[in-house]
């Protein structure tokens, strides 16, 4: 019996030895599909690229710079600011080449190889854009290619899609926390701006192929609290006034109702998908403050997020978003890690001393796995993306749909579903459990018309919420032109208003 004992134990070492060893040399794909992945988490008909490119934001404040501990610098410090992008694209159909993407693990000094379908430098797609430009900003570590999973899907469907290392945010330059908090919204613009300058540069690889007065912006954690601040909700003076955050106020730039807040909200931006964003637990937005958001947004939590907390976190954001309609789609049990970050390399098995974990954690949940994740949030990002930045009628029906998704009845007859079917759409049956997707539509609508280039634009405004015109102040009440009444079925037109007049 002891022998048949040691046996085993020797045969159980041999075993995890061997799967540990077939980890390391099996490839880290990123493109996984699952056999039960929902329908819009098939990769799409383009082909992808994906090529890095570095840009600079001059003069820009330096945050590390400042201490409370010694009186602010007059002038304050600037620098100019690196980011670096990975960039995915649709492709042209010859395209060749390497596929594998070079990557830093959680611990900032091991390299690794993953892999997906987009080929490096790609040539783009000819005759075929723009396409709608989704900018992608990472978590505090990350770096580009953590929700590298979803770019490449995305990019395939006809987006281009742009992932920012965050200086002082990324696993190799984390540097203090204030940089984060100041320059997430920051970079996330500016970003949008270079991304147009390349679409119109001739000389540019990006030439022709980004419409980025369709963005979207997709952020996981510290990138969710940026685009969340970027969607239009400035911070509280509570948050300003935090030990632990930016030196000397500065996070100040994104107060709600300040000038400069009010200014980097942008009507290119279209929607956003927030993943599990970080602040609402700590006050960083009220009730006034989250009105002001003025754009679609997803939010995705898991409901035992830990970091950035469900019911007074990610879900109060959800809420408190009353000027537009949201969604919110939930994994029950998860933790901080649902939805966004890709697979866990296998290099990543195993126990960091530095750090004091093991870094499978900083990728993966304790119930769900990652693989499974990343296809219902390929899904539910494909449909949002279809809905708000193409207009596309089929994409909302995926959208539409019960809250628990463990309530849905799959009935079919004869091969056809029935009226009885209330099964979450493009999920196969038994597969859509612990999952909750739920709405609330506007009900509220901030008043927030600004005439500061009035003058150029003939007295009209803009109001950046609701991403519409405002009349001239002083316009004319009644300005109905009926000069072509009888060959619009007596109807006028009122040029001020841009709508049509009664008939007479």
């Amino acid at each position: 019996m002891p022998n048949q004992t040691m046996a085993r134990i020797a045969l159980t070492t041999m075993t995890v030895v061997s799967l540990l060893s077939g980890a390391a040399m099996a490839a880290n794909r990123i493109d996984t599909q699952l056999p039960g992945a929902p329908e819009l988490a098939a990769y799409g008909n383009y082909n992808v690229g994906v090529r890095t490119m570095d840009v600079t934001n001059p003069d820009q404040i330096d945050i590390l710079q400042l201490d409370n501990a010694v009186p602010l610098p007059d002038p304050l410090p600037l620098y100019d600011r690196p980011l670096t992008l990975e960039v995915w694209y649709p492709a042209d159909t010859t395209a060749t080449g390497s596929t594998t993407l070079n990557v830093y693990l959680r611990d900032a000094t091991t390299e690794v190889e993953i892999e997906g379908q987009a080929i490096r430098d790609a040539a783009p797609v000819m005759n075929d854009g723009p396409f709608p430009l989704v900018i992608v900003s990472h978590g505090y570590p990350g770096n580009r290619y953590l929700l590298s999973h979803l770019a490449e899907n995305i990019a395939s469907k006809g987006y281009v899609v742009a992932s920012i290392d965050h200086t002082d945010s990324t696993y190799r330059t984390q540097a203090a926390f204030g940089s984060t908090l100041v320059n997430r919204s920051l970079d996330q613009v500016f970003v949008l701006n270079e991304m147009e300058k390349m679409s119109a540069d001739s000389s540019s690889a990006l030439s022709g192929l980004i419409d980025a007065s369709n963005t979207a912006v997709i952020g996981y954690s510290m990138g969710g609290y940026g685009a969340v601040i970027t969607a239009g909700a400035g911070v509280t003076q509570t948050s300003i006034d935090y030990g632990f955050g930016a030196p000397h106020g500065q996070l100040g730039v994104h107060k709600a109702g300040s000038d400069s807040h009010n200014a980097l909200v942008d009507p290119r931006i279209r929607t956003a998908v927030a993943f599990a964003p970080w602040g609402m637990n700590l006050a960083f937005w009220d009730a006034d403050g989250l009105s002001n958001i003025g754009i679609p947004m997803m939010f995705v939590a898991g409901s035992e997020d830990d970091v950035s907390g469900y019911e007074t976190g990610i879900r109060a954001i959800w809420e408190g978003a009353t000027s537009v309609e949201r969604a919110l789609l939930t994994f029950d049990n998860a933790n901080h890690n649902a939805g966004a970050p890709m697979p866990a390399p296998a290099e990543a098995y195993g126990f960091n001393e530095r750090l004091g974990f093991n870094l499978y954690e900083h990728y993966a949940d304790a119930v769900w796995q990652t693989e499974r994740m990343n296809n219902i949030s390929q899904h539910f990002v494909t449909a949002w993306l279809g809905k708000y930045l193409k207009s596309e009628s089929e994409a909302a029906t995926y959208l539409d749909l019960i809250p628990n998704s463990n309530d849905g009845e799959y009935a079919t007859e004869d091969g056809a579903f029935t009226d009885a079917h209330t099964y979450w759409k493009g999920f196969a049956d038994r597969s859509a459990k612990g999952l909750h997707f739920e709405w609330l539509q506007a009900s509220t609508q901030p008043d927030s018309c600004d005439y500061s280039n009035a003058s150029d634009n003939e007295g009209w405004g803009w109001n950046p919420y609701t991403r519409q015109s405002c009349a001239p102040v002083n316009a004319p009440v009644d300005n109905c032109d009926y000069t072509d009444a009888d060959q619009n079925g007596g109807f006028g037109w009122d040029p001020v208003a841009r709508v049509s007049c009664p008939a007479q």
